[in-house]
């Protein structure tokens, strides 16, 4: 597996797979749009073909992942990017990692806990806000769980 950042050279293939996973360019996160064509970002290849990919903003000492893609199960994708992220982090002079995500998306809230995130910050009915700037938000997530709420995840830098 070879892990590269996103660069003029990759981003079409990055943005292409961007739209293929999340069937948009555009990403609301606590009722702001986020330019996914924009966004940095480390991606994951294996025999040419991306099998993961992580993005980030960078504002001030926060690093935000804005989405975290791993195709591939069981073979530390996810875990790697993570790590990667945390050097970013560290080399940036921030001093934690953030990211929200659904109360649907069981997945993640058990994968970031089981790394060290803490949850920090509950937003009720986030999702409403949302649909406002992006009326085709489904109303259910994964598992059919009604798509509502945004959570927020920490990671202290050290």
């Amino acid at each position: 597996m070879e892990y590269v950042n996103i660069s003029k050279t990759n981003r079409k293939v990055v943005n292409n797979f961007i739209n293929e996973r999340w069937l948009t360019m555009e990403m609301i996160i606590r009722g702001r749009i986020v330019d996914m064509t924009k966004v940095d970002g480390i991606v994951v290849k294996e025999e040419g073909e991306i099998i993961g990919l992580l993005t980030y903003e960078i504002k001030d000492t926060t690093l935000e992942i804005i989405s975290l893609d791993s195709l591939v199960e069981g073979k530390g994708i996810g875990t790697n990017l993570i790590n990667c992220v945390k050097k970013i982090a560290r080399k940036s002079g921030c001093k934690r990692i953030i990211l929200i995500t659904t109360n649907d998306n069981i997945n993640a809230i058990r994968f970031y806990q089981k790394r060290g995130f803490d949850m920090v910050h509950f937003y009720h009915n986030a999702i409403d806000i949302s649909r406002q700037i992006k009326p085709e938000i489904p109303l259910l997530g994964e598992n059919g769980i009604p798509l509502k709420h945004e959570i927020e995840f920490e990671l202290r830098v050290i």
